[in-house]
């Protein structure tokens, strides 16, 4: 399962770069604007600290619009991703940017009705957000059941589209992102860091600290 963070902090960005194990980045205006950076400018950003996938989400419009305002991102580099929401002018921009081979991630899919939708219109990847099912199904396994059977769904029919496990929370969200089957996990940086950390892991290395003095 490739890691991707979920972040338009450069600096969560330039850190995570370092490690050596993040496969791409996934971003969005509001993330952007919080960070108090210019759009365009941020995106060209990122693609010089990672070599990978880079999510640039278009607003909400009619599909020529979204069409429109993906070239402007896809022109910036060739790792560009556009995220469109899943909406019938969403679809009908995937399925044209498809036709320009341009690489879509269709977000905010919460069935499998929408995840088959959007990989029938040629999206390269769809992104279930987990976090957010969990809380409107007020379950904690329900975002995990969706990425499962978006898995089956797609394996049944052969759809090349990639699972991106969004909208995680909490390192198990990861954990049952990758047994449900997910391609990819988008984690903040905050999770990224927890996934780290275990309560046994301290003490083992508490326990060879003391018998190296020894």
């Amino acid at each position: 399962m490739k890691f991707f963070i979920d972040t338009a902090n450069l600096e969560e960005i330039r850190i995570a770069s370092t490690w050596g194990i993040i496969d791409g980045v996934t971003t969005n205006p509001s993330l952007i604007a919080r960070e108090g950076n210019d759009l365009l400018g941020t995106i060209m950003e990122i693609t010089t600290l990672i070599d990978g996938p880079i999510s640039a989400e278009v607003q909400e419009a009619s599909a020529e619009e979204m069409v429109e305002e993906a070239f402007k991102f896809a022109r910036l580099h060739p790792n560009i991703v556009i995220k469109v929401p899943m909406t019938f002018e969403g679809i009908k921009a995937t399925k044209k940017l498809f036709a320009y081979g341009i690489k879509t991630n269709v977000t905010l899919v919460f069935s499998v009705s929408q995840a088959l939708m959007a990989a029938k219109a040629g999206a390269t990847y769809v992104s279930p957000f987990m976090g957010r099912i969990d809380n409107f199904a007020k379950s904690d396994r329900a975002g995990a059941d969706l990425v499962e059977d978006i898995r089956i769904a797609f394996d049944n029919y052969g759809y090349e589209t990639m699972i991106i496990a969004a909208s995680i929370r909490h390192p198990e969200h990861v954990s049952q992102a990758a047994l449900a089957g997910s391609d990819v996990a988008t984690i903040p940086y905050k999770v990224l860091l927890e996934m780290i950390e275990h309560p046994l892991t301290q003490k083992g290395l508490e326990i060879f600290r003391e018998a190296a003095k020894k």
